[in-house]
Protein backbone atom coordinates (compact mmCIF):
# COMPACT_ATOMS: atom_id res chain seq x y z
CA UNK A 1 0.00 0.00 0.00
CA UNK A 2 2.79 2.44 0.92
CA UNK A 3 4.74 1.61 -2.25
CA UNK A 4 1.61 2.17 -4.34
CA UNK A 5 1.04 5.53 -2.63
CA UNK A 6 4.65 6.55 -3.25
CA UNK A 7 4.39 5.41 -6.89
CA UNK A 8 1.19 7.37 -7.46
CA UNK A 9 2.68 10.48 -5.84
CA UNK A 10 5.74 10.06 -8.05
CA UNK A 11 3.57 9.91 -11.15
CA UNK A 12 1.73 13.02 -9.97
CA UNK A 13 4.94 14.93 -9.26
CA UNK A 14 6.39 13.96 -12.64
CA UNK A 15 3.20 14.95 -14.45
CA UNK A 16 3.03 18.20 -12.47
CA UNK A 17 6.62 19.10 -13.33
CA UNK A 18 6.01 18.46 -17.01
CA UNK A 19 2.70 20.33 -16.88
CA UNK A 20 4.41 23.32 -15.36
CA UNK A 21 7.31 23.19 -17.80
CA UNK A 22 5.65 22.15 -21.06
CA UNK A 23 1.89 22.24 -20.52
CA UNK A 24 1.62 18.44 -20.70
CA UNK A 25 1.19 15.71 -18.13
CA UNK A 26 -2.12 13.92 -18.25
CA UNK A 27 -1.92 12.17 -21.57
CA UNK A 28 1.83 11.98 -21.74
CA UNK A 29 2.66 10.78 -18.23
CA UNK A 30 -0.38 9.79 -16.18
CA UNK A 31 -2.24 7.72 -18.77
CA UNK A 32 0.74 5.61 -19.92
CA UNK A 33 1.87 5.13 -16.31
CA UNK A 34 -1.57 3.93 -15.23
CA UNK A 35 -1.71 1.48 -18.15
CA UNK A 36 1.87 0.22 -17.95
CA UNK A 37 2.55 0.30 -14.19
CA UNK A 38 -0.90 -0.31 -12.74
CA UNK A 39 -2.54 -2.43 -15.44
CA UNK A 40 -5.50 -0.10 -15.99
CA UNK A 41 -7.45 -0.17 -19.21
CA UNK A 42 -6.91 2.81 -21.48
CA UNK A 43 -10.35 4.21 -20.62
CA UNK A 44 -9.84 3.78 -16.88
CA UNK A 45 -6.43 5.48 -17.11
CA UNK A 46 -7.87 8.41 -19.08
CA UNK A 47 -10.68 8.86 -16.56
CA UNK A 48 -8.22 8.70 -13.67
CA UNK A 49 -6.03 11.30 -15.37
CA UNK A 50 -8.98 13.64 -15.83
CA UNK A 51 -9.84 13.31 -12.12
CA UNK A 52 -6.25 14.11 -11.16
CA UNK A 53 -6.05 17.15 -13.44
CA UNK A 54 -9.29 18.81 -12.39
CA UNK A 55 -7.74 21.40 -10.09
CA UNK A 56 -4.08 21.18 -9.07
CA UNK A 57 -2.32 21.48 -12.41
CA UNK A 58 -4.01 24.63 -13.52
CA UNK A 59 -4.47 26.65 -10.39
CA UNK A 60 -0.97 26.68 -8.89
CA UNK A 61 0.71 26.74 -12.29
CA UNK A 62 -1.33 29.76 -13.39
CA UNK A 63 -0.63 31.58 -10.12
CA UNK A 64 3.13 31.12 -10.54
CA UNK A 65 3.15 32.14 -14.21
CA UNK A 66 1.02 35.22 -13.38
CA UNK A 67 3.19 36.21 -10.39
CA UNK A 68 6.34 35.98 -12.50
CA UNK A 69 4.81 38.20 -15.21
CA UNK A 70 4.90 35.48 -17.86
CA UNK A 71 1.15 35.66 -18.50
CA UNK A 72 -1.31 38.55 -18.40
CA UNK A 73 -5.01 38.83 -17.77
CA UNK A 74 -5.43 38.52 -21.55
CA UNK A 75 -3.75 35.11 -21.38
CA UNK A 76 -6.10 34.14 -18.57
CA UNK A 77 -9.14 35.06 -20.67
CA UNK A 78 -7.76 33.17 -23.65
CA UNK A 79 -7.15 30.16 -21.39
CA UNK A 80 -10.69 30.36 -20.03
CA UNK A 81 -12.11 30.40 -23.55
CA UNK A 82 -10.00 27.36 -24.40
CA UNK A 83 -11.23 25.77 -21.14
CA UNK A 84 -14.81 26.16 -22.35
CA UNK A 85 -13.83 24.22 -25.46
CA UNK A 86 -12.05 21.65 -23.31
CA UNK A 87 -15.20 21.25 -21.25
CA UNK A 88 -17.21 20.27 -24.32
CA UNK A 89 -14.34 18.45 -26.03
CA UNK A 90 -13.54 16.29 -22.99
CA UNK A 91 -17.18 15.21 -22.82
CA UNK A 92 -17.32 14.32 -26.52
CA UNK A 93 -13.89 12.64 -26.35
CA UNK A 94 -14.98 10.60 -23.33
CA UNK A 95 -18.14 9.53 -25.17
CA UNK A 96 -16.04 8.32 -28.10
CA UNK A 97 -13.28 6.72 -25.99
CA UNK A 98 -15.65 4.75 -23.78
CA UNK A 99 -17.13 3.08 -26.85
CA UNK A 100 -13.79 2.02 -28.37
CA UNK A 101 -11.90 -1.16 -27.57
CA UNK A 102 -9.01 -0.47 -25.21
CA UNK A 103 -6.36 -1.73 -27.64
CA UNK A 104 -7.73 0.48 -30.45
CA UNK A 105 -7.68 3.51 -28.16
CA UNK A 106 -4.13 2.72 -26.98
CA UNK A 107 -2.92 2.40 -30.59
CA UNK A 108 -4.70 5.60 -31.64
CA UNK A 109 -2.96 7.38 -28.75
CA UNK A 110 0.41 6.00 -29.87
CA UNK A 111 -0.19 7.26 -33.42
CA UNK A 112 -1.18 10.67 -32.06
CA UNK A 113 1.98 10.87 -29.93
CA UNK A 114 4.10 9.82 -32.91
CA UNK A 115 2.62 12.55 -35.10
CA UNK A 116 3.22 15.15 -32.37
CA UNK A 117 6.81 13.92 -31.90
CA UNK A 118 7.55 14.10 -35.64
CA UNK A 119 6.03 17.55 -35.90
CA UNK A 120 8.12 18.83 -32.99
CA UNK A 121 11.28 17.16 -34.29
CA UNK A 122 11.08 18.62 -37.79
CA UNK A 123 9.64 22.05 -36.99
Amino acid sequence: MLLQLIGLLGIGITAGLLAGMFGVGGGVIIVPAMVLLYGMTQQSAIGTSLIALLLPVGLLGVVEYYRSGKISTENIWIGLIIAAGLFVGAYVGAKIATHLASDILRKAFAVFMGIVALHLWFK
